[in-house]
Parts: C-alpha cells; structure tokens; sequence
C-alpha cells in the first residue's frame, strides 16, 4: 500500500513572477484524500514545481511508499534521471554549470530518500482529475494572494 501525491506548480501572470504550489494527498487504504496549497512569493514554474514536490513529500511519513505524480518532466527526470549525474559532477549539470535551484533539489532528495518514492508523468491540462485538482489549488494560492485574501493553512 502506498500514497499518491499529485503535485503542481503554477507562475501567473507572467514566469518568472507570483508562484505557487498545490498538492492532492492520498493515503493508502482508501482514506479520504487532503489538499494543500501555499504561496512562494516571486519565483519561476520549476521554482513552483519543485516546492510542490517538497510540500507533497513532506505530508508523507518518513519510510513510507509514496508515488510522485507531476506534469513536471523537470522534477520527474531530476530525481529518476539526473540527480545521479549532477552527484558525480559536484551538482554541475551537462554543461558544466552549477544546477539551478540547486537548495530546493536538495531539499526534494532529502524528503525522497526518507521515503520510498517512484514517480509517473501526466500530461498536464489533459483531463487527469487528481493533477487538475492539484493545479487549480495552485493556482487558488496565486489568486487569493492577488486579492489579498488571507491563505489558510496548507
């Protein structure tokens, strides 16, 4: 048995610019699932989608199975496909420059290691329920930050 934590990032009006996350938690044994959503402040889309990943992650227990699910190819392929890499080359990326957002992916690899994480890719905006749900909380962080409204506690 093990979670599901769909997670999203969302920039608007403009990338870089206002960011957010949101987070569609469900725990194992048909539980009810959770919502979470937070404001960042200024950042980009991958700033937003790593800050979902860590923000879904840190919901789970330390040990527990957990299977990441994001639109993010970024975020997805840093912790499937790169990390081992970036590790080898001191956290320089293909290029041979310093991976950027380098605190926040240490961040993701730390909650990631605590857990038994596997991942899977969703299109974005392409009908999966649970990955809209997780955007439009992401971007209700955006939207009721824009209008001033207090954000309750994710």
């Amino acid at each position: 048995m093990k979670w599901l934590a769909y997670t999203d990032g969302a920039c608007a009006p403009s990338n870089p610019g206002p960011a957010g996350w949101g987070v569609v938690l469900l725990p194992p044994g048909g539980q009810a699932p959770s919502e979470h959503y937070g404001f960042i402040g200024p950042g980009t889309n991958q700033i937003a989608e790593l800050m979902a990943a860590i923000e879904g992650l840190a919901r789970v227990p330390a040990g527990a199975a957990v299977e990441l699910v994001s639109d993010s190819q970024y975020v997805l392929k840093g912790l499937s496909e790169w990390r081992s890499g970036w590790e080898r080359k001191g956290f320089r990326n293909s290029k041979g420059d310093p991976v950027a957002n380098l605190a926040l992916w240490k961040r993701l690899f730390g909650l990631a290691d605590a857990r038994k994480v596997t991942t899977r890719w969703v299109r974005g905006h392409n009908g999966d329920t649970l990955n809209e749900r997780a955007d439009a909380l992401a971007n209700l962080a955006l939207e009721l930050k824009a209008s001033g409204e207090r954000l309750a506690p994710a």
